[in-house]
This record gives C-alpha cells, sequence and structure tokens, in this order.
C-alpha cells in the first residue's frame, strides 16, 4: 500500500483527493488533512502567512497516524509566492518535520512538466495578475518558458471552489496559445479532477492542473509510478524522474 498525506488550506476542492483516490484504484491511500490557512486570500501578506512552516506542521501528527510515504503541501500560491529558494525551504522544513520525503503543489509543476518534456507553456490562473506573476516568475527559474497569463483576479478559495465543469473547460481552452506546449490550471482550490482527459482532449495537448500534479508529485516522492489511464497525459506518459528530485 502506497500512502501519501497531503496538508490543504481550508476548504474549497479537497474532495478531489478522494476522487483521484478511487480513479487511481487499489494499492494507494491519500489521506489529507487541512491546515489553518489564517485569512482566504490571494494577495501575497496573506499567502506568505498560509505557507508560514509552523502552519504546515500542526496537521503532521494527524497525518502520521497514517503511516505516509510522502507529504506534499497541496497549494501552489501559499508555495511559489516565497520564490523558488523559499518553496524549496518550506519542503526541506516540512520532509524534516514529517520524516519522509516532502514537497508543494509548486514543485509538482515544475516537475511534472520535466517528466513530459514541456518548456513553454500557458497559465489560466485563477489569482489576481500579480499573484500569477509570482507563479510565472517560480516557472522561469525553473526553466520553463511561459508564453502567455491571465489571472482571473478571484480572491478566495472558496470562490474559486465554486467554478463548474463548463467554467474550468473554458478557463482551460480560453488560455491555450499556440507556442504553448501545456496548458497549466494552478490552483488547488478549483475542482479538476473529474475532468482531466475532458480538459485535454478540449485543448488538443496537456493539461496540467493543480490538484492532478500534486497527487502525482506524492506517488512519484513514494516510488509509486505505475502508469494511469483516466487521469491526463501526465499520469499516463510521463517519463521517470527520480524521488529524490
Amino acid at each position: 500500500m502506497t500512502t501519501v498525506g497531503f496538508l490543504y488550506p481550508g476548504y474549497s476542492a479537497e474532495d478531489d483527493y478522494p476522487l483521484l483516490e478511487s480513479l487511481i484504484g487499489a494499492g494507494v491511500r491519500l489521506p489529507l488533512v487541512h491546515t489553518d490557512m489564517g485569512e482566504d486570500a490571494h494577495r501575497v501578506d496573506a499567502l506568505l502567512e498560509m505557507g508560514a512552516i509552523h502552519r504546515l506542521t500542526q496537521g503532521l501528527e494527524e497525518l502520521k497516524r497514517y503511516d505516509v510515504d510522502a507529504v506534499v503541501w497541496a497549494c501552489t500560491s501559499a508555495s511559489f509566492i516565497y520564490g523558488r529558494r523559499g518553496a524549496s525551504q518550506q519542503a526541506e522544513e516540512l520532509a524534516q518535520a514529517a520524516g519522509v520525503p516532502a514537497s508543494s503543489t509548486s514543485f509538482a509543476f515544475a516537475h511534472a512538466l520535466e517528466a513530459l518534456g514541456v518548456r513553454s507553456v500557458s497559465i489560466g490562473a485563477t489569482y489576481p495578475e500579480d499573484v500569477a506573476g509570482y507563479f510565472v516568475r517560480f516557472l522561469e527559474d525553473s526553466g520553463v518558458r511561459v508564453a502567455q497569463v491571465s489571472g482571473r483576479g478571484i480572491i478566495t478559495a472558496a470562490e474559486v471552489g465554486t467554478l463548474s465543469r463548463e467554467q474550468v473547460l473554458h478557463l482551460a481552452k480560453a488560455n491555450d496559445h499556440e507556442d504553448a506546449e501545456a496548458v497549466l490550471l494552478p490552483d488547488t482550490a478549483l475542482h479538476t479532477a473529474g475532468w482531466l482527459d475532458e480538459l485535454e482532449e478540449a485543448v488538443g495537448k496537456p493539461v496540467l492542473t493543480a490538484n492532478q500534479v500534486t497527487v502525482w508529485e506524492g506517488l512519484r516522492l513514494a516510488g509509486d509510478t505505475a502508469p494511469r489511464e483516466g487521469l491526463g497525459r501526465l499520469f499516463r506518459q510521463a517519463t521517470l524522474l527520480s524521488p529524490e528530485r
């Protein structure tokens, strides 16, 4: 049994995780613990506080009851907001506290793009444009070219979690770009797990979503790299990366 634990800020699209567990099938458990997010706001000061290591480690004791093989901070904005170096420190401190490999959704995106051999992307962000700009810089520091980015300007994760299938499909299609090899939807507050193959069919290229790459990253860290159907090209075709990455 592979068990990956997730630290998830607040309440919005956490139901993607049991859905992903059911889609992956037997042999995998994906327990999730909610962290205290403080203020629910896609704003720089609020995100810096949301991702503070003391908030993350508060949820570890509950996760440890599941005997997890890896832990992932299931939040993009409150990891990339620190920059690549700060996000790396955040993950290292989380791993030390957890006693198992750890990562975050921001690094999950970077590793997923590397595994797929994607070097140029477009981004359909739910965040305000200034916050989306931090994600652009994180990706560029990871060697990824951003051909286009737009921010929808939604302040709270709670509101993002209400977006419908049709709105998510539109977000992906509206943010495609001819120079992008993949489209990224970076908010873990956004429901996407039930529509991963549909999103890629609609756009005609890989669409990487936050909860999708977060689970993929956790499984990768735990050493479970079996190909799986129904979860997008990432789970079907990604080149193996060592768990040490």
